[in-house]
């Protein structure tokens, strides 16, 4: 450790302790000064730091109203086997703000269970904010597997699968995917299925029993073409098939099926699993990905959400 990292430790741990005294025990700015010998400013200053730092996670407990009633519709609209909806924030632009920490919270719940389980994961933006929300939980009886490839197109890793990140947080057994996202054809894919190596992981996530995913849309600003896995070129070609989104790269349209050839023949991911014997839960949010969550739901892609209230609305009035 560094001198730098050395001397912001000390404040640290004070911010960790006003952040604790403040959230967990309730305590005022001017009992937390009292209690850690600074003045009432400092206390206010540590408590700002422990939020800042990401060492307090907030959590809102109280149902709200709107967002059970949103999330019962949605369940019976689209026959879902889980529905959450989170409150908006009508001044964000955030595609993960609310939904990452509700994940994080179902993540968790799920994890919590002594019966072992096989957790599958999907890879994006929303599940690697709901994954650095996680609090570190030991629960070594699971098996947590990844449903897509972890290698970037230029050979390193990729920076939105969140296999890594889990494993280290949770002490799980943990099997990566180690192929790229999308390879340079149908036949290659199926030779690097067929390894010993893969196999076996294929398999395992075949069986997961819980899944989490994100769902990808491929307008212009498309993930799968912003983080280098597709060209231009090869993102009109989806576009111009009728491809309105993406789960692990799987690529589909607005029925929710999937488009015949182009990147499909080349996704290396493992298919998603059955939602007729397991949960796979998609957390979305946001106009941009409307059509993408709504055929997804359409089709069962996903017998699970995790949304905001405007896109709960949004996909209520379309269903």
């Amino acid at each position: 450790m560094n001198t730098r990292q050395e001397a912001g430790r000390p404040r640290l741990d004070d911010a960790a302790r006003a952040g604790w005294l403040y959230y967990v025990a309730g305590n005022t700015q001017d009992q937390i000064a009292a209690k850690l010998g600074v003045s009432r400013q400092s206390a206010q200053r540590l408590v700002s730091l422990a939020v800042s730092e990401g060492l307090v996670k907030v959590r809102l407990d109280h149902p709200i109203a709107n967002c059970l009633d949103l999330a019962a519709r949605l369940t019976s609209r689209f026959a879902l086997d889980l529905a959450e909806v989170v409150p908006s924030d009508p001044e964000s632009e955030s595609m993960t703000l609310g939904i990452a920490e509700a994940t994080a919270a179902e993540i968790e719940r799920r994890l919590r269970a002594a019966e072992p389980l096989v957790l599958a994961l999907g890879t994006g933006r929303t599940l690697k904010a709901a994954v650095e929300q996680l609090s570190p939980i030991d629960c070594s009886q699971h098996k947590v597997v990844s449903l897509t490839g972890n290698i970037s197109p230029d050979g390193s890793a990729a920076y939105y699968n969140v296999i890594f990140s889990m494993a280290d947080k949770t002490k799980a057994r943990s099997f990566p995917m180690p192929l790229p996202v999308i390879v340079t054809s149908a036949a290659e894919r199926e030779m690097l299925h067929a390894q010993a190596m893969i196999r076996p992981t294929m398999e395992l996530a075949a069986r997961a029993d819980i899944t989490f995913v994100g769902i990808g849309d491929l307008g212009p600003r498309a993930p799968l073409y912003e983080d280098g896995f597709i060209s231009e070129a090869e993102l009109k070609a989806l576009q111009k098939a009728g491809a309105v989104g993406e789960i692990v790269g799987w690529a589909f349209d607005r029925e929710g099926r999937l488009i015949d050839g182009l990147t499909n023949d080349r996704v290396a991911s493992a298919p998603l699993p059955s939602r007729e014997r397991s949960l796979v839960i998609a957390a979305a949010m946001g106009e941009r990905k409307l059509p993408g969550i709504l055929a997804a739901l359409t089709r069962r892609l996903v017998n699970g959400l995790i949304t905001d209230e405007r896109t709960a609305t949004a996909l209520l009035a379309a269903g």
